[in-house]
């Protein structure tokens, strides 16, 4: 793009044509993710982004790329990326122990960094040498290595004794999973905040490196070789930081480290500064991101992690792709410098939103499943699709114990929430203030059995303490009733037997 335009937006556009379809897709790609084989979506994704790659090939050799037609086939690239990443990242928990994912999510950033680093040096050599054809066509032959190994990748099967939800419903069950866990909320909005600040760098180094720097395509592959080695730095501290350091003080040196590098970028053009400066942010880049990763990836429980990933990715690529625009237009207007010094201050605003938007550490949380099935064994002719199912459980509940009573009831309504159920509600009776009755209601007997299934130990805490309350000589009574909107034209009851009616 730098030798198609003059225009620091252009430039900068490829690096929002390439992260906006995290953005916009991520999120059906992490629903499938969780429902469907997640080896075959990489493969599929792998395949799409090859045959893009091939035409971007065929279209530079033959001189048809326009700087417009170059975003376009960018941006297909990325919707490939925005498939593969929810599917790639939820796998490393399928391939790992839980204990050993901050390591393999650093491992995966060591290697793709390292590929950071050697690629764009090579690729900057062989336009210099050849032109950009001969370099898209090395990426495009790049692709088969990468589908062989996955070919080969064996991932575990899953556990799928339910039903696989649908694209819609998934997505939804998604949003409520991520509106009712603060700490996933906390987790998005200081992404979101690294991507707009950090963006700058990788969005309008091959100008600076153009005309700030006054270098060629090489120049750029080595500065952004710098960057990779920085990250590879960085991922082999990243082990180092966390056994000294709690989550949050890592992410505010990711912030800090990577605002100083770009006010260096913006007041010291001279290579003696600016290579190392690269260097500091490709490894605050690794610990930031990596450790956004493995917080998401330690906070979250199976079931939902592909979502919980793509919205991650969703906040993270789409703060990138935004700033990258937005450097891009700063930069026409007022300059490169004046656009690393904003963003510097960006990032330091980002580095002072943890007092709000606090990291959480690993493991204050529980996620193993329980393992829940119903108890219930149904009278009536049901079906999976059958609903919606409501269900009302009982407490008694002495005066002196209310106040915790309800501090508890309101982890329970976001636990109840968040997991599936829908229009919760607090009962108390007007004649036996002692009774207190939780309603909620599932849409189906499926989404009941998957609402049960989805509760982890951290949840059965609260269920723990909530039943050492209850002051009936019985275990709270749970009533479980399907709702007729019109009234059944056949009873769907089967008939008593003999011994019933005695």
């Amino acid at each position: 793009m730098g030798l198609m335009t003059e225009s620091h937006s252009m430039v900068a556009l490829v690096q929002s044509s390439n992260t906006l379809p995290i953005m916009v897709f991520a999120l059906v790609a992490g629903a499938l993710a969780d429902s469907l084989d997640r080896r075959r979506i990489m493969l599929l994704a792998q395949a799409f982004m090859f045959a893009v790659s091939v035409a971007l090939a065929v279209v530079a050799w033959a001189g048809w790329l326009t700087p417009w037609l170059l975003l376009a086939l960018t941006f297909l690239i990325g919707c490939g990326g925005a498939l593969f990443n929810p599917a790639w990242q939820a796998s490393v928990g399928d391939i790992v122990p839980r204990e050993q994912v901050p390591g393999a999510v650093g491992l995966n950033s060591m290697g793709f960094n390292l590929a950071r680093s050697v690629g764009p040096a090579l690729g900057g050599a062989i336009v210099a040498a050849a032109g950009a054809a001969a370099a898209f066509t090395v990426n495009a032959a790049s692709y088969v290595a990468f589908i062989l190994g996955i070919v080969r990748l064996r991932v575990p099967e899953r556990d799928l004794t339910l039903p696989r939800e649908g694209v819609a419903p998934a997505i939804g069950a998604g949003f409520r999973y991520l509106a009712m866990s603060p700490a996933l909320l906390r987790v998005m909005a200081r992404a979101a905040l690294f991507g707009a600040g950090a963006s700058s760098i990788l969005a309008l180094l091959p100008v600076y490196a153009r005309d700030t720097m006054e270098g060629t395509a090489v120049t750029y592959g080595v500065f952004l070789g710098c960057f990779g080695v920085g990250a590879i730095g960085g991922a082999l501290m990243n082990a180092w930081f966390r056994a000294l350091l709690r989550n949050e003080r890592v992410v505010e040196i990711g912030f800090a480290g990577f605002a100083l590098a770009a006010a260096v970028l913006a007041l010291l053009p001279v290579a003696w500064a600016v290579i190392p400066a690269l260097v500091l942010a490709g490894a605050c880049w690794v610990l930031a991101l990596s450790l956004f990763n493995t917080t998401v990836q330690l906070s979250t429980p199976r079931w939902v992690l592909g979502r919980a990933l793509a919205f991650y990715q969703m906040a993270a690529f789409g703060g990138l792709a935004a700033g990258a625009w937005a450097w891009g237009g700063i930069a026409d207007e007022a300059g490169i410098a004046v656009a690393f010094g904003i963003s510097a201050a960006v990032l330091v605003a980002g580095a002072l939103a943890g007092w709000v938007f606090r990291v959480s550490d690993f493991g204050e949380v529980d996620l193993t499943p329980l393992g829940l099935v119903t108890a219930a064994e149904p009278q009536i002719d049901l079906r999976a699709r059958s609903g919606p199912i409501f269900v009302i459980v009982d407490y008694e509940i002495a005066q002196d114990d209310v106040p915790e009573f309800l501090a508890l009831m309101q982890e329970r309504r976001r636990i109840r929430l968040r997991d599936g159920a829908r229009r919760w509600a607090l009962l108390r009776d007007l004649e036996r203030p002692e009774v207190w009755s939780e309603k909620y209601y599932v849409p189906t007997w499926v989404d009941y059995a998957r609402h049960l299934a989805r509760r982890t130990k951290a949840d059965d805490a609260v269920h723990k303490a909530i039943r050492a309350l209850h002051r009936g000589a019985e275990p709270p009574k749970v009533t479980r009733k399907i709702e007729r909107q019109t009234v059944p034209r056949h009873d769907d009851a089967p008939p008593l037997a003999p011994s019933d009616l005695a």
